[in-house]
């Protein structure tokens, strides 16, 4: 029996933007759910999630929900004892920068677009928009595929959202993981650095991989579907 994927979206766009890859999967046989991102920095919102997420064998999440998909196995490991595989893509376990984590968005930087959203969300959200698609020759008319799936979000869900990548650090969840786990960049990645890829080389967990996609931008779970649907599937086969 194929295993059940939980496939948990980024900030700013809402889950269809990820149905392309779920529909992917799912030629594949896999069960693929969708979920939004959530509050995570409220515990009962978070102890839904944990429960949702602990029936699935599988927690995928890209940008944003990347960082979810950590939080979450991490929970379900504390709580049961029972390790998921853990897939991210495009995603940074410290959005914002840190002393011993340098390949990230700089303070300053956060907290002007923090700012510009506050005061301007609608045009803070295109240029968002702009540099997910960013990188490639393609950029113009994936970020016009963008806006055709693109889903309007409640302001006080990109808020949350905006103070989680403010605040979460989760570079010790991955290191003291247990289970497997996936990551995957793109090489012309304008808001997670591909020089990220150094830094978690040297993340000593027990069963981590590393992959690095050629010629991608952020958009890539989304844009170069079939290309991440092979190596997500590549990566669960190899624990059949």
């Amino acid at each position: 029996m194929k295993q059940r994927i939980l496939l948990i979206t980024g900030w700013g766009g809402g889950e269809q933007l990820l149905n392309p890859l779920k529909q992917a999967l799912e030629q594949q046989g896999y069960a693929v759910e969708l979920s939004n991102i959530f509050n995570a920095l409220d515990e009962q919102i978070l102890s839904q999630q944990v429960e949702r997420a602990s029936q699935f064998d599988v927690i995928a999440g890209w940008s944003l929900g990347g960082e979810l998909a950590m939080q979450l196995v991490d929970e379900i490991a504390q709580k049961t004892g029972e390790t998921k595989l853990l897939i991210t893509m495009a995603s940074n376990p410290s959005f914002v920068a840190h002393e011993n984590w340098p390949h990230a968005m700089s303070v300053e930087d956060f907290n002007q677009f923090k700012y510009s959203f506050e005061q301007d969300p609608i045009t803070t959200l295109k240029r968002f928009g702009l540099l997910v698609t960013k990188g490639i020759d393609t950029s113009k008319s994936d970020f016009n595929t963008m806006q055709t799936m693109l889903h309007a979000q409640p302001m006080s869900l990109l808020k949350q959202g905006l103070a989680i990548l403010e605040q979460y650090n989760l570079v010790d969840v991955l290191k003291n993981y247990k289970g497997r786990q996936l990551h995957v960049f793109a090489d012309h990645d304008a808001l997670v650095p591909c020089k990220i890829v150094q830094n978690m080389q040297k993340i000593d967990a027990k069963s981590i991989q590393i992959v690095t996609l050629e010629n991608t931008a952020h958009s890539f779970p989304f844009i170069q579907v079939e290309k991440t649907c092979h190596e997500i599937t590549k990566f669960i086969e190899l624990d059949v």
